[in-house]
């Protein structure tokens, strides 16, 4: 299946986990850079956007460690104990990441606010907010121009926009440093709003309001990042576009006549574990027909992103899949 494999690799980029590994870590120094600040300026000032903004860089911070982890533990080979890997530990420790963001980010930010709503305290160093927040959003900016050069190289090899490219990816440290730095962002300008409206008004409402805005954000995202999680952890259905790909790719190897059955699941960050029932070619008696779907196999998982590929035979009464779409190549399986 040596033309299979030639066809994907240059339909497919190579697996970038090196690059994923480099947009965690500019992330989880930036964000510790940022609460650090942030925390000095709210203890200063008593911002509650700032103390909300802290909060929310200590989640990012600590967050990016459970992605450091997630990228260590899931790049591990397969071994006896786990014959398809070790991927699935990414979308477990993202999980964690995630239910920090929650709890630690959007949990302490809406408390805060809430507790701030009847304060009519003052603050007396604007001017400290306003330098912390502009550190903070170069910084992060720094961070999301690294996380957005990734993943439009990504969604453009995929054919895809790069929000639904960092919807559909498995590759759960891409999207979450993607989506909270983003966050980070708009957290910054509503915090700054805030932090202006409180010097203009001279009511502390505003910060408190900015604080609670930052936390309903910050909990939106990270339900969504569970939800994602959890559905690559219990096994979501490969897209239509994929698996006719994926069909395509199988019927033009010279071995297979017919694809009759095949089942496709992430087992990893853009890693699949491939199980299909051919038709062979040719009328080979039955003691080679097993020496020839070994060899099928054996060419299938020497692609970078097969895990492992189990064939069976057709039975002949079972109908032929044929790729629905007029384009193969309409999408990718990252």
């Amino acid at each position: 299946m040596s033309s299979v494999a030639q066809d994907e690799s240059t339909d497919k980029p190579e697996r970038e986990g090196g690059e994923s590994m480099l947009t965690v870590l500019i992330a989880f120094t930036a964000n510790l850079l940022i609460a650090i600040a942030k925390s000095v300026a709210a203890a200063i000032t008593g911002s509650a956007s700032m103390v909300a903004e802290a909060a929310h860089s200590w989640a990012d911070a600590g967050n990016e460690v459970f992605l450091i982890i997630a990228e260590r533990r899931s790049a591990r080979p397969r071994d006896a104990r786990r014959p398809l890997g070790y991927g699935k530990e990414a979308y477990v420790w993202s999980l964690f990441a995630a239910v920090g963001l929650l709890t630690a980010g959007a949990g302490v930010s809406i408390v805060h606010g809430i507790q701030e709503l009847g304060s009519d305290a003052t603050a007396d160093s604007y001017v400290i907010n306003y330098v912390v927040l502009g550190i903070a959003f170069v910084l992060e900016g720094i961070s999301f121009l690294q996380a957005t050069r990734q993943t439009r190289g990504k969604a453009q090899a995929a054919g895809l926009h790069p929000l639904a490219f960092i919807s559909r990816t498995s590759n759960p440290t891409l999207r979450a440093v993607f989506l909270e730095d983003a966050a980070a962002l708009t957290g910054l300008i509503i915090a700054g709003a805030g932090v202006v409206l409180h010097q203009v008004t001279g009511n502390a409402v505003w910060d408190a309001i900015g604080s609670i805005v930052v936390g309903v954000m910050l909990a939106v995202i990270a339900i969504f990042l569970v939800d994602r999680n959890r559905a690559f952890l219990v096994g979501e259905a490969i897209s239509g576009p994929v698996r006719d790909r994926v069909i395509a790719a199988l019927l033009r190897h010279p071995e297979i006549e017919r694809v009759t059955y095949l089942h496709l699941e992430f087992v990893g960050p853009e890693r699949l574990f491939v199980v299909a029932a051919v038709d062979l070619t040719g009328d080979s008696p039955e003691s080679d027909l097993a020496v020839r779907l070994q060899k099928v196999e054996d060419v299938i998982e020497g692609h970078e992103m097969i895990t492992t590929a189990v064939l069976s035979l057709s039975l002949p009464t079972e109908d032929a899949l044929t790729p629905q779409s007029d384009s193969a190549a309409a999408a990718d399986v990252r």
